[in-house]
């Protein structure tokens, strides 16, 4: 998630000037944009064996151990992340404590509106509400103590694996697909309906999707203590161990679920179901916090010199809402009846081919933007919204 906030002496509303900016977080946030784009694209299609079957198992093999369940831990590390940053830099500025809690809470409330709208307008696969209701949720804990933010976090990680591993092992226990094929294209019948059906689900998506986050969260709260992604360089050995070990971690717990779900693991009993259905979410979460490792590694060599392609994601970082909610608007006019209507013409291959080309107009955007010393529309919003 992109920091909203930024210094009132560089900063008018629209206009941006970040020339102290560190690079790693916003590159994490560029490239977290992709994998919410392979994430979210699937759960558009009807039906994912459309087109090239090799195609759909090579992607199929890449979507189970680098993105099923990975995404949603990577934005959530990066979410919490980003409230440190923000209460850092209020702070610095001669804020205090009260005032700035009062702050992060009212910008957790207005991403909980913006994320609303954007599932009654575009699509019920919203993830701003969840982590504007967490941020309103666990503000207190910024300042709570070490132990108390990973307890804490590995508490959560109890119900948060629970309601992950039930939506794994639901396909798997009825050999279906783990998107729940074509639901959000599909839709009810009308846009009265279609409106009336998400009103009914989105609380009870809400909360879930707050239970599954704070873990992240609060972890991305206690490495930006550190500074972990901040100052690359310093961390260099910590981050690569950390990243050696999560990923490893990530693609083992993945294995068997990927193994049943391409049907190389047959009649697995339902214990080994249950198994591979926890494991995956429950490893997911170190492979997004991995990932993350891996992209602050990357910022090193990236900041040694100009490099325009971590530049060009760097500014897509810095609009990460806004170029969040253009993937739906891309995915809308794709996929739905009323738009190109490809939802039945496109498997999981040719979705996943849609993600990749929606980021990669997302980087020229947000690079356009850049040039222009723009912000992005959504950020000016929630600026607006929450300094009154």
């Amino acid at each position: 998630m992109v920091n909203h906030s930024i210094p009132a002496s560089t900063a008018r509303d629209g206009m941006l000037d970040t020339p102290g900016r560190v690079p790693a977080p916003d590159l994490a946030r560029g490239f977290m944009l992709l994998a919410i784009a392979f994430a979210h694209a699937p759960l558009f299609v009807l039906t994912l064996d459309r087109g090239d079957p090799v195609a759909n198992d090579v992607i199929n093999v890449f979507h189970n151990f680098f993105v099923n369940n990975h995404a949603r831990p990577m934005f959530a590390f990066l979410f919490g992340y980003s409230l440190v940053q923000l209460l850092n830099r209020r702070m610095e500025r001669g804020g205090d404590w009260v005032r700035t809690r009062t702050l992060l809470r009212r910008r957790g409330w207005w991403l909980v509106a913006i994320g609303f709208v954007h599932m009654a307008v575009l699509a019920p696969i919203d993830i701003l509400a969840a982590y504007g209701l967490s941020a309103v949720l666990l503000v207190g804990l910024l300042r709570a103590k070490d132990a108390t933010l990973l307890w804490t976090a590995g508490i959560g990680l109890v119900p948060a694996t629970a309601l992950a591993g039930f939506a794994t092992w639901y396909p798997m226990a009825h050999d279906s697909s783990p998107y729940g094929a074509g639901s959000i294209a599909a839709g009810a019948d009308g846009p009265w309906a279609l409106l009336a059906e998400r009103l009914q689900v989105w609380p009870f998506a809400l909360i879930t999707g707050v239970l599954m986050v704070i873990p992240g969260v609060l972890v991305g709260v206690w490495a930006a203590r550190r500074r972990l992604l901040d100052e690359p360089v310093r961390h260099r050995g910590y981050l690569r161990n950390a990243a050696i070990v999560t990923l490893s971690l990530s693609v083992l717990g993945a294995l068997p679920a990927g193994l049943v779900q391409l049907g190389v693991w047959a009649e697995a009993s339902a214990g080994a179901l249950w198994f591979a259905a926890l494991a995956q979410p429950l490893t997911g979460y170190a492979g997004g916090i991995g990932m993350a490792a891996v992209i602050g590694l990357i910022a090193i060599p990236a900041g040694r010199g100009p490099n325009r392609f971590a530049t060009v994601v760097q500014a897509l970082g810095q609009r990460s809402m806004s170029l969040y909610l253009f993937q739906s608007v891309v995915f809308v006019l794709v996929f739905y009846p009323y738009g190109l209507a490809l939802q039945d013409d496109l498997g999981l291959a040719g979705a996943t081919g849609v993600a990749a080309a929606t980021w990669v107009v997302s980087v020229a955007l947000a690079e356009l933007m850049r040039r222009a010393g723009y912000r992005g529309p959504a950020e000016i919003l929630l600026r607006r919204l929450a300094y009154r």
